[in-house]
């Protein structure tokens, strides 16, 4: 019998176990715990990697406030990565997160939307993500464009409308209640309320990538969009619904990014587009589609955010950061395509 293979990130089917032998009782096998090959190759980097912040500077890497800043810095692009993966996964690709949190940021910061305290920015900055994220997939999905050119074009609206609303300025929050997120009062066991956050949208993707019909049908529609079409799959429907899920995600990271900055700038989510994307090729996302994983996704973003803290602290120029960033990216995708090539 030959049994499909399995896209990364979803749960294989559990064979039955074979027959034990007459008077032998068959070993026990855990259902659905398989480990992940490549997100425990991905633990191992990142393994390596604390353990050189640990050496090259224990004082301060290893201080609780600075991997609270490591975990805080990774919850905001966490998050685009999350609707990205989505987005990958189903074939397609969002060149426009960084400018959608930004329009979000600074439109939720506006003296007429602080009118409306808490409630309002929030509300404002989500709303703001999923109109940015409806016209992506009117454009791909029914307007027939190629998603890099309708996401490209929504890069460059979004920017030049943010510029517009600031005039270049920063908007400084004077929400009370949406600073105090930010501070330390605010911690709950220690874990700032940012990485909370970030922690519940894991969960929330995870569940509807690997246990809902959602998840599924993104990764067939990424796999085989005819394929997916004759199955009775609304392919169209469902790009339009996770291009909306990945505004939903920048509106999300748009407010995270006001608490963690105090203010909305038409320069916030300034290359999310690129870390998000990278963060999920090193995760096992496929940028042809087809496959994908949440948790490789999150393992991609703490690396990354790991990487420009180490050299952070150890006063390496900017450039050698992105040199090896750039350096694992490319070694990422060699290994996808050996991967492929050898199943």
């Amino acid at each position: 019998m030959t049994h499909s293979a399995t896209p990364a990130g979803q749960d294989a089917p559990v064979a039955p176990a074979p027959a034990a032998p007459h008077g032998k009782t068959p070993a026990f096998r855990p259902s659905g715990l398989r480990p992940d090959v490549r997100s425990l190759s991905l633990l191992g980097v990142l393994a390596v990697l604390v353990l050189v912040g640990g050496v090259t500077k224990p004082a301060e890497f290893l201080a609780t406030s600075n991997l609270q800043l490591v975990l805080t810095q990774a919850s905001v692009i966490g998050v685009v990565t999350v609707g990205m993966t989505f987005v990958i996964t189903s074939g397609g690709i969002d060149l426009s997160v960084g400018a959608i949190v930004a329009l979000a940021s600074v439109w939720a910061t506006t003296v007429a939307t602080q009118e409306y305290g808490f409630t309002g920015i929030l509300f404002t900055a989500v709303i703001v993500g999923v109109g940015c994220g409806l016209v992506n997939g009117l454009l791909v999905a029914y307007g027939g464009m190629v998603p890099f050119i309708a996401t490209l074009a929504m890069f460059a609206s979004a920017r030049g409308l943010a510029l517009q609303l600031t005039d270049g300025k920063t908007q400084l929050v004077t929400v009370d209640s949406v600073l105090d997120l930010g501070v330390k009062d605010a911690y709950i066991l220690g874990v700032p309320p940012l990485v909370l956050v970030f922690a519940a949208v894991i969960v929330v993707g995870w569940l509807l990538y690997n246990r809902t019909t959602f998840g599924r049908r993104a990764v067939a529609v990424g796999g085989n969009a005819e394929a997916a079409r004759l199955a009775g799959i609304d392919v169209r429907r469902q790009r339009l619904y996770l291009y909306l899920l990945s505004g939903v995600c920048c509106g999300i990271a748009a407010f995270m990014l006001i608490v963690l900055a105090g203010s909305g700038q038409n320069t916030n989510g300034n290359l999310y587009e690129l870390d998000a994307i990278a963060a999920a090729i090193i995760g096992g996302t496929l940028l042809s589609g087809g496959r994908g994983t949440i948790v490789g996704s999150v393992l991609g973003v703490l690396i990354f955010t790991t990487i420009t803290n180490i050299f952070a602290l150890n006063n390496l120029e900017s450039a050698v950061q992105q040199i090896a960033k750039g350096a694992i990216i490319v070694a990422a995708v060699l290994v996808q395509r050996r991967t492929l090539r050898d199943g």
